[in-house]
């Protein structure tokens, strides 16, 4: 505790130096991501009053959703010096040069659109001059609209509703404005041989596991997820990326495939609790293109359906397997920060 201490107060002021000197600084933490992307993790508060996902998502209604914060040190893996699996070096945006209010005419943020982004996939808008997409709105089966309320439009092109990058393009990102995920958060009780919960010795709360998945990308452990095809209900998306991502239900066979959506089926169509909805603070992040997720518990109380399922690794993910909820995990982004939210929901070690 004394350690952590002197480094916040060691930390605090580097800050008040650079700060005084008039300099950009972001504040990385070294260990706990890949190289490609930074550590930040914002906290989160609760809305006021409820608001529903959308129809589609399990007709769940966000009376506890969070929500993140719109001050102290704004989105800051996305202003990360380094572009994820580039060399493109983000022009520096310090903390108080965020916001899209403040004047800087000085401003010269670097564009960069990922080469297999500018191939013009199926899943990915072509370029903007090529095309007036309605953004705010649901473009055709396009969802353009953000959680974060209405965005700006500057010159045809969205503005991230968080503030400056320092990069201007799509980066890795598909669509130009809000790009659409969906992470389910699958969960069980960490049982003994008769079934019976464990408890932690310190905490004396039982303990949970949830389903984690190793990304290929980055080499860090995470809940599973994905983006929201065009058209597609949410609902849809949680259980389409857990089977892909934790069940390789892409490249098994019809009958297994069958046996995998009659069990993920039930648990999915139960009422999640919804973790979180809203901007997602992401390396992949730019001026003109960001994350936005959805996250739901599905929670296996019995033990009798998804956790008899065997976890076999497919889509993105390199591994997979049940992980102890537990403050010490150290996760991609923000996954570790919706684990404790899940943990807290359920009255669990944490």
């Amino acid at each position: 505790m004394i350690h952590f201490l002197q480094r916040q107060n060691w930390m605090c002021r580097i800050r008040l130096a650079l700060t005084l000197l008039g300099l950009p600084y972001a504040v990385c933490s070294s260990g706990r991501r890949s190289a490609i992307a930074c550590s930040a993790s914002p906290p989160f508060i609760s809305s006021h009053s409820p608001s529903p996902i959308t129809s589609s998502c399990c007709n769940l209604y966000m009376t506890s959703v969070r929500t993140m914060p719109t001050s102290a040190a704004p989105h800051a893996q996305s202003r990360c010096p380094q572009y994820p699996g580039s060399n493109i070096k983000r022009f520096p945006v310090p903390d108080n040069q965020v916001d899209w209010s403040q004047n800087w005419p000085q401003y010269n943020p670097v564009s960069y659109t990922d080469p297999t982004v500018a191939k013009k996939p199926a899943w990915a808008d072509p370029d903007i001059s090529s095309f007036s997409p309605k953004f705010n709105t649901v473009d055709g089966s396009v969802d353009r609209t953000s959680f974060e309320g209405s965005f700006k439009v500057e010159n045809g092109k969205p503005l991230n509703p968080r503030g400056r990058t320092g990069l201007t393009g799509r980066g890795l990102l598909g669509r130009w404005g809000p790009n659409h995920a969906a992470d389910p958060v699958v969960t069980r009780w960490k049982v003994d041989a008769k079934g019976a919960k464990i408890h932690h010795p310190v905490t004396k709360r039982p303990i949970l596991q949830f389903v984690s998945i190793k990304r290929k990308d980055c080499g860090e452990w995470a809940i599973p997820g994905g983006m929201v095809d065009s058209g597609e209900q949410v609902s849809l998306t949680l259980q389409r990326e857990f089977a892909e991502e934790a069940l390789n239900s892409l490249s098994v066979s019809p009958s297994e495939k069958a046996k995998i959506y009659e069990r993920i089926t039930k648990l999915f169509k139960s009422t999640g609790f919804p973790v979180y909805k809203g901007y997602v603070d992401d390396p992949r992040n730019t001026d003109n293109a960001w994350m936005e997720t959805v996250v739901v518990n599905f929670h296996d109380d019995s033990g009798n359906s998804v956790s008899e399922l065997p976890l076999q690794a497919g889509d993105d993910a390199g591994q997979v397997k049940w992980a102890d909820v537990d403050s010490s995990s150290t996760l991609y982004a923000s996954h570790s920060h919706f684990l404790e939210l899940v943990a807290k929901e359920r009255k669990s070690h944490w």
